[in-house]
């Protein structure tokens, strides 16, 4: 089944107040294309989860378009610090609730697996629980072992509306491949009620079947694949570009203020029609070439 659309249908068909689980890491395979389209189509009230928060959950954020983020910390990486998320964050207009990285993974194996809770060791003791005790009682609670006794803390699983997850390789039924780290991904995709998958390339099922261990996410679980070259510029996607240093130093100096901000938007995202124009706003294939992976090193 051919599942091929264009980035704006595979955006049209997430409604206001959905739960969208993105597969961004810091500045690293994060879903920019697919934020920016989200803004542009006012999409609004979003809860937003990700294990490490990245630029794309920043962006979402700086628009308004999210309302609530389930995350475990995140930055810029060596360009600095969510400044939207932080800043939204302070001023109390959305709800953040912080775990750690392995327990946001737990609670989407909790979700994939069907499970009502899962149970979780490490976050005992610290002041991560203790934020999460004070400010989302309902995310944690104790349950007994029945076979010691011992108390063990129990987190909710997690079911995203939708996942959406940037990739390398997908063919038009939605079977992907993720080189390099997949952090939580495919935990994400199995824990959602669907996913949309956004693809550097796009091959036919053929050249899928002939690598099947490489499939991280399969066809079954995907509801739309929209293949966009450098979709996740300016972060890096491994094997495909590398990270775009100055528009991403940029894009943290303009995030340090209200005012800063809205001026990247009103030209980088509300400025442009399309992720095309965008493009070649930030320097079409020229500068883009500049970005293309070393065949032999991925980045």
């Amino acid at each position: 089944m051919d599942k091929v659309v264009t980035l704006s249908e595979a955006v049209a068909s997430i409604p206001s107040g959905s739960h969208v689980a993105l597969s961004g890491f810091a500045i690293t395979r994060a879903t920019m294309a697919f934020a920016a389209e989200v803004l542009r189509q006012g999409i609004r009230n979003l809860t937003v989860s990700q294990c490490v928060g990245a630029m794309d959950a920043d962006l979402l954020v700086s628009g308004g378009a999210v309302s609530r983020i389930l995350y475990g910390g995140g930055s810029l990486d060596r360009f600095g610090r969510l400044a939207c998320v932080n800043r939204a964050i302070e001023e109390g207009s959305i709800v953040a609730e912080e775990y750690s990285s392995l327990s946001m993974v737990f609670r989407y194996v909790a979700g994939a697996l069907g499970l009502p809770f899962i149970t979780i060791r490490s976050l005992r003791g610290s002041d991560v629980l203790k934020q999460l005790e004070e400010k989302a009682p309902s995310a944690v609670a104790y349950v007994d072992d029945p076979f010691t006794g011992e108390k063990w803390l129990a987190l909710r699983p997690l079911n995203p509306d939708v996942a959406v997850v940037q990739v390398q390789v997908a063919d038009p039924e939605g079977n992907a491949w993720i080189y390099g780290p997949r952090w939580d991904n495919e935990e994400q995709v199995k824990a959602s009620k669907r996913a949309i998958v956004i693809t550097e390339q796009l091959v036919p099922t053929e050249v899928i079947r002939r690598d099947p261990e490489r499939t991280v996410i399969h066809g079954f679980r995907v509801s739309h694949v929209v293949h966009l070259p450098f979709s996740a510029h300016p972060t890096a996607v491994y094997r495909a570009y590398d990270y775009d240093a100055d528009h991403i130093r940029m894009y943290a100096e303009a995030a340090k203020t209200p005012e800063g901000m809205r001026a990247y938007l009103d030209k980088y995202v509300y400025g442009v029609k399309d992720h095309w124009e965008y493009l070649e706003l930030v320097g079409g294939v020229r500068h883009l070439t500049k970005l293309a992976a070393d065949p032999i090193l991925g980045y």
